[in-house]
């Protein structure tokens, strides 16, 4: 049996195509996996869980049809959906995971996280980062009303937007000397991430051995898939 990891979807109610090929995955291709892993950002902004926006619906309830299925599916927390908690997790039976996670597959430790963690030459986004993960910051933000956190999650994109706009492709993507730091400390040869959504494999040396980083990349044209089994794992995209 196979088992997935995705990431990055950013999924929309405004953007009804990428929620579509995000339906169209959960019924052919999650229905048949050993195990689901979402490594963050399922959502473009998630504002609580208390948000009925009826345009969700139909997430929750195909991630929930995994649950009766007996499918496991897990969660992490991605930069723009951090604010995932117990009632989602309750609704679509998903388990949610911490911000990095090993992972034993077919015989082999995996660290699994979001990927943001690794972009410290990003010193705006680290500190910002700081800032929304304190739990402080995040029960004031879930105590207004839903218009105005949409309204305060609408304006940090636009200065997210513009912010990427002024920066190097460098600073935006992983610091190498990071990913070793966390490989190290977590005992593994093996890390797959989103974030960057620079799907590639990158192979390399970690203290005279040899080292794997896979990267998922985002849904918002097309699907991004790694397939895990016995024989080893797989990044595909998915064109259909």
């Amino acid at each position: 049996m196979t088992t997935l990891f995705i990431s990055d979807l950013h999924l929309d109610v405004d953007r009804p195509t990428g929620i579509a090929r995000f339906l169209n995955f959960m019924e052919r291709d999650a229905s048949e996996a050993t195990a689901l892993y979402i490594l963050g950002d399922l959502f473009e902004a998630w504002i609580g869980d208390d948000d009925t926006n009826p345009g969700y619906k139909p997430i929750i309830s195909a991630l929930a049809k995994l649950k009766r299925q007996n499918i496991p599916c897990y969660l992490m927390h991605g930069n723009r959906d951090f604010l995932l908690g117990r009632r989602f997790a309750t609704a679509t039976g998903c388990v949610l995971l911490a911000e990095n996670e090993v992972l034993l597959i077919e015989g082999q430790r995996v660290l699994l996280t979001h990927g943001d963690l690794l972009c410290t030459d990003d010193k705006p986004y680290m500190a910002l980062r700081t800032e929304v993960r304190d739990p402080r910051w995040q029960r004031e933000f879930l105590t207004k009303s839903i218009e105005e956190r949409s309204a305060i999650a609408d304006d940090l994109r636009s200065q997210s937007f513009a912010a990427t706009a002024a920066k190097t492709a460098e600073i935006m993507d992983v610091n190498q000397s990071t990913v070793e730091a966390a490989m190290r400390e977590h005992d593994v040869s093996i890390l797959l991430h989103g974030h960057t959504h620079r799907a590639d494999v990158h192979r390399f040396t970690l203290d005279g051995a040899e080292a794997t980083r896979i990267v998922l990349g985002a849904w918002y044209e097309q699907g991004s898939v790694v397939r895990w089994d016995e024989n080893g794992f797989v990044l595909e995209t998915l064109e259909r």
